[in-house]
């Protein structure tokens, strides 16, 4: 009986960790970007307003973060390590961009307060409201609390996907590492 149990607990923890791994959220590699909206910019030059991250960004080799919460440290901790991606590749004109899915008044403080505390310089918060949440050509699955979309020439380099609570720093250094692929 214990074994049964135990076999039953390693079969649960295996297949949970198999479905995390297989999580696809956004645009797959090789496919364009697909396109234009306007998320309500928290910092950035268009702070306050509705503006388009993704016509700021053009051409250029661009990071951009879908979230789902505000509050993650995790999350947090991206966006500060693309953040310095972005100053430290400012002359291939690296443009980075979050976009976090939920109340813009809830979420506004926090985003603000996020971003003192880890002293962004570049990367550019936003808000898209849970009732009016990113366009579906964007393909983000609701699983996933993080979605990490590397393009250049409006051509997705890398993606990466991670379920609530699943952004590890190891994923972090791959984002990172990744990168390479859109600057040269």
């Amino acid at each position: 009986m214990v074994r049964t149990l135990l076999a039953a607990a390693v079969v649960a923890v295996l297949g949970s960790a198999l479905v995390a791994a297989d999580l696809k959220s956004g645009p797959p590699p090789g496919d364009k970007v697909p396109g234009a909206f306007h998320p309500y910019n928290v910092t950035g030059e268009d702070a306050g307003k509705a503006a388009c991250l993704y016509c700021k960004g053009g051409d250029d080799p661009v990071a951009v973060v879908f979230a789902r919460t505000g509050d993650d440290p995790m999350t947090h901790k991206l966006l500060k390590a693309l953040d310095a991606e972005t100053v430290k590749h400012a002359k291939a004109d690296m443009f980075s961009f979050a976009v976090f899915t939920g109340n813009k008044a809830l979420l506004e403080p926090q985003l603000k307060e996020a971003a003192k505390k880890a002293d962004l310089k570049k990367i550019v918060l936003a808000i898209e409201d849970a009732t009016d949440p990113i366009p579906a050509k964007y393909n983000l699955n609701k699983d996933a609390d993080v979605t990490v979309i590397l393009y250049v020439n409006r051509v997705v380099k890398a993606n990466y996907s991670f379920a609530k609570g699943a952004l590890t720093d190891k994923d972090i250094d791959a984002v990172v590492k990744d990168v390479s692929k859109i600057v040269k």
